[in-house]
């Protein structure tokens, strides 16, 4: 195992997950609204949607799959145009209590989706990913020490903002966490549509 690649991975994903992104700010303002259970389900769907990016990468690799660019813009709009609109559902629901708008916020379908149409986890998956595939020799062992790296990773830091967030938050602190939490993901929406719409242009043309 090449111990100095398998470290710069480590390095590589920590920086990316505890970024602020779009995963941070759902997982956060879904604990502070809907609490553990909820945030964790999130996670999962987060998390899932993770080892779905690092799939459709390890396809690419064999050449079983082709990542266009002009389709990874695409993604990559579609994908920001969801996130604006969940951040703006969220914003709209932030004055309403947590009982009367229970389901609208997290859980699994909602932290995959987000997940797989996540602009920053799509270039890192596409461009940064293939650079650790030789951290063993063989291709499938390398897939799988990989993931789990992410996995452990992932749950790990998304762990913490949850706790920090239901723990050391006071209640009032955690409302205004949840409203923040929703205009990053809708401002990263916004800018991630502009930046990969005006790409695409770029790209027919």
């Amino acid at each position: 195992m090449n111990i100095s690649l398998l470290l710069t991975y480590m390095l590589a994903i920590l920086l990316l997950i505890i970024t602020p992104g779009p995963v941070v700010a759902l997982v956060m303002g879904t604990a502070a609204r809907q609490g553990y259970r909820r945030a964790f389900a999130t996670v999962v769907g987060t998390n899932s949607a993770s080892l779905v990016l690092m799939a459709l990468a390890a396809l690419a690799l064999t050449g079983l799959v082709s990542l266009n660019p002009v389709n990874l813009q695409i993604v990559g709009l579609v994908g920001s145009l969801f996130i604006g609109v969940i951040a703006w559902r969220g914003l709209r629901s932030s004055g309403i209590s947590s009982l009367d708008n229970a389901g609208t916020q997290g859980g699994f379908l909602q932290g995959f989706m987000i997940g797989v149409s996540n602009p920053k986890d799509i270039l890192f998956f596409a461009a940064l990913f293939p650079q650790f595939i030789a951290v063993t020799p063989h291709l499938s062992s390398s897939l799988v020490t990989l993931a789990l790296v992410w996995v452990l990773f992932d749950f790990a830091v998304l762990t913490f903002y949850i706790i920090s967030v239901k723990r050391w938050l006071p209640r009032p602190l955690q409302q205004r966490l949840e409203r923040l939490s929703m205009m990053m993901l809708l401002m990263i929406g916004v800018a991630g549509a502009v930046y990969n719409f005006f790409h695409l242009i770029v790209f027919v043309h």
